[in-house]
Protein backbone atom coordinates (compact mmCIF):
# COMPACT_ATOMS: atom_id res chain seq x y z
CA UNK A 1 0.00 0.00 0.00
CA UNK A 2 1.43 3.34 -1.05
CA UNK A 3 0.76 6.70 0.43
CA UNK A 4 -1.00 8.45 -2.48
CA UNK A 5 -2.04 11.53 -0.57
CA UNK A 6 -2.20 14.68 -2.68
CA UNK A 7 0.65 17.12 -2.37
CA UNK A 8 0.09 20.66 -1.17
CA UNK A 9 -1.94 22.61 -3.70
CA UNK A 10 -2.85 19.68 -5.94
CA UNK A 11 -6.53 19.65 -4.99
CA UNK A 12 -6.91 23.28 -3.94
CA UNK A 13 -8.01 25.93 -6.39
CA UNK A 14 -5.80 29.01 -6.88
CA UNK A 15 -8.19 31.03 -4.70
CA UNK A 16 -7.98 28.46 -1.89
CA UNK A 17 -4.21 28.38 -2.17
CA UNK A 18 -4.06 32.19 -1.86
CA UNK A 19 -6.35 32.16 1.18
CA UNK A 20 -4.27 29.41 2.86
CA UNK A 21 -1.11 31.43 2.20
CA UNK A 22 -2.69 34.53 3.79
CA UNK A 23 -2.88 36.49 0.51
CA UNK A 24 -5.87 38.58 -0.59
CA UNK A 25 -8.24 37.20 -3.23
CA UNK A 26 -7.31 37.83 -6.86
CA UNK A 27 -10.17 40.34 -7.29
CA UNK A 28 -8.59 42.60 -4.67
CA UNK A 29 -5.11 42.52 -6.19
CA UNK A 30 -4.36 45.75 -8.00
CA UNK A 31 -2.41 45.24 -11.17
CA UNK A 32 0.23 47.86 -11.82
CA UNK A 33 1.06 48.64 -15.42
CA UNK A 34 4.61 47.68 -16.33
CA UNK A 35 7.15 50.42 -15.83
CA UNK A 36 9.16 51.44 -18.87
CA UNK A 37 12.89 50.85 -18.39
CA UNK A 38 14.91 53.90 -17.51
CA UNK A 39 17.08 54.81 -20.48
CA UNK A 40 20.81 54.84 -19.85
CA UNK A 41 22.42 58.23 -20.13
CA UNK A 42 24.14 58.72 -23.45
CA UNK A 43 27.88 58.30 -23.22
CA UNK A 44 29.80 61.26 -24.45
CA UNK A 45 32.24 60.50 -27.21
CA UNK A 46 35.28 62.59 -27.85
CA UNK A 47 34.41 63.71 -31.34
CA UNK A 48 33.95 60.16 -32.60
CA UNK A 49 30.68 58.57 -33.45
CA UNK A 50 29.48 55.45 -31.73
CA UNK A 51 30.92 52.31 -33.29
CA UNK A 52 28.75 50.90 -36.02
CA UNK A 53 28.68 47.49 -37.58
CA UNK A 54 31.11 48.70 -40.26
CA UNK A 55 33.66 51.43 -40.11
CA UNK A 56 33.56 54.48 -42.31
CA UNK A 57 34.47 53.57 -45.94
CA UNK A 58 37.19 56.24 -46.16
CA UNK A 59 38.77 55.01 -42.92
CA UNK A 60 38.67 51.43 -44.19
CA UNK A 61 40.23 52.43 -47.54
CA UNK A 62 42.98 54.51 -45.90
CA UNK A 63 43.83 51.76 -43.42
CA UNK A 64 44.00 49.03 -46.07
CA UNK A 65 46.00 51.26 -48.43
CA UNK A 66 48.57 52.04 -45.73
CA UNK A 67 48.83 48.38 -44.74
CA UNK A 68 49.38 47.41 -48.39
CA UNK A 69 52.04 50.09 -48.84
CA UNK A 70 53.64 48.95 -45.58
CA UNK A 71 53.71 45.34 -46.74
CA UNK A 72 55.49 46.28 -49.97
CA UNK A 73 57.94 48.40 -47.97
CA UNK A 74 58.55 45.58 -45.49
CA UNK A 75 59.29 43.08 -48.28
CA UNK A 76 61.69 45.34 -50.16
CA UNK A 77 63.43 46.78 -47.10
CA UNK A 78 63.51 43.47 -45.23
CA UNK A 79 65.21 41.74 -48.14
CA UNK A 80 67.81 44.50 -48.37
CA UNK A 81 68.50 44.27 -44.62
CA UNK A 82 69.42 40.61 -45.09
CA UNK A 83 72.52 42.01 -46.86
CA UNK A 84 73.12 44.87 -44.43
CA UNK A 85 76.87 45.29 -45.13
CA UNK A 86 76.06 46.24 -48.75
CA UNK A 87 73.36 48.65 -47.57
CA UNK A 88 75.81 50.22 -45.12
CA UNK A 89 78.43 50.64 -47.86
CA UNK A 90 75.85 52.38 -50.04
CA UNK A 91 74.80 54.63 -47.15
CA UNK A 92 78.41 55.51 -46.36
CA UNK A 93 79.02 56.42 -50.03
CA UNK A 94 75.93 58.65 -50.05
CA UNK A 95 77.11 60.38 -46.86
CA UNK A 96 80.59 60.87 -48.35
CA UNK A 97 82.34 58.73 -45.76
CA UNK A 98 85.81 57.55 -46.80
CA UNK A 99 86.31 53.81 -46.38
CA UNK A 100 84.10 50.79 -46.48
CA UNK A 101 81.85 49.07 -43.97
CA UNK A 102 83.91 46.29 -42.37
CA UNK A 103 81.75 45.10 -39.46
CA UNK A 104 80.37 42.20 -41.54
CA UNK A 105 79.49 39.71 -38.78
CA UNK A 106 77.49 42.22 -36.77
CA UNK A 107 75.99 43.60 -39.99
CA UNK A 108 74.65 40.19 -41.02
CA UNK A 109 73.29 39.40 -37.55
CA UNK A 110 71.67 42.77 -36.86
CA UNK A 111 70.42 43.06 -40.43
CA UNK A 112 68.56 39.77 -40.03
CA UNK A 113 67.17 40.93 -36.69
CA UNK A 114 66.02 44.21 -38.29
CA UNK A 115 64.29 42.30 -41.11
CA UNK A 116 62.48 40.08 -38.59
CA UNK A 117 61.45 43.15 -36.55
CA UNK A 118 60.00 44.70 -39.72
CA UNK A 119 57.91 41.62 -40.46
CA UNK A 120 56.72 41.17 -36.88
CA UNK A 121 55.93 44.89 -36.52
CA UNK A 122 53.87 44.87 -39.71
CA UNK A 123 52.05 41.67 -38.69
CA UNK A 124 51.10 43.07 -35.29
CA UNK A 125 49.98 46.35 -36.86
CA UNK A 126 47.90 44.53 -39.48
CA UNK A 127 46.27 42.25 -36.88
CA UNK A 128 45.35 45.16 -34.62
CA UNK A 129 44.06 47.17 -37.59
CA UNK A 130 41.85 44.35 -38.84
CA UNK A 131 40.50 43.84 -35.33
CA UNK A 132 39.60 47.52 -35.00
CA UNK A 133 38.07 47.60 -38.49
CA UNK A 134 35.84 44.63 -37.65
CA UNK A 135 34.66 46.40 -34.51
CA UNK A 136 33.80 49.46 -36.58
CA UNK A 137 36.30 51.73 -34.85
CA UNK A 138 38.37 54.51 -36.40
CA UNK A 139 41.61 52.86 -37.51
CA UNK A 140 43.50 55.04 -40.02
CA UNK A 141 46.01 56.14 -37.37
CA UNK A 142 47.06 52.64 -36.32
CA UNK A 143 49.26 51.81 -39.37
CA UNK A 144 51.06 55.14 -38.88
CA UNK A 145 51.74 54.50 -35.19
CA UNK A 146 52.75 50.89 -35.95
CA UNK A 147 55.20 52.02 -38.63
CA UNK A 148 56.78 54.63 -36.34
CA UNK A 149 57.14 52.18 -33.44
CA UNK A 150 58.59 49.49 -35.71
CA UNK A 151 61.05 51.88 -37.34
CA UNK A 152 62.35 53.06 -33.96
CA UNK A 153 63.28 49.47 -33.10
CA UNK A 154 64.74 48.87 -36.60
CA UNK A 155 66.91 52.00 -36.39
CA UNK A 156 68.28 50.79 -33.06
CA UNK A 157 69.06 47.39 -34.63
CA UNK A 158 70.89 49.01 -37.56
CA UNK A 159 72.74 51.43 -35.29
CA UNK A 160 74.49 48.61 -33.45
CA UNK A 161 76.69 47.42 -36.36
CA UNK A 162 77.03 50.96 -37.70
CA UNK A 163 78.53 52.27 -34.45
CA UNK A 164 80.86 49.28 -34.34
CA UNK A 165 82.37 50.12 -37.74
CA UNK A 166 85.75 51.93 -37.59
CA UNK A 167 85.21 53.99 -40.77
CA UNK A 168 81.82 55.26 -39.61
CA UNK A 169 83.08 56.12 -36.13
CA UNK A 170 86.06 57.98 -37.64
CA UNK A 171 83.57 60.02 -39.69
CA UNK A 172 81.49 60.76 -36.57
CA UNK A 173 84.61 61.86 -34.64
CA UNK A 174 85.67 64.04 -37.57
CA UNK A 175 82.21 65.69 -37.66
CA UNK A 176 82.19 66.37 -33.90
CA UNK A 177 85.63 68.03 -33.92
CA UNK A 178 84.66 70.62 -36.53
Amino acid sequence: MTDQRPQYGELATPEEQRRAAGLPPLEEVVTVPPVAPIPEPARETSGATAPSARSHPLDRFATIAMLAYGLINVIITGLSYLDLPRVMNDAMNVLGIDGEFTNFAAGKTWGTIAAVVLVVGWAITAALSVRRLRRGRLTWWLPIVGAIATMIVVVICISVPMTGDPAFMAYVEQMTTR
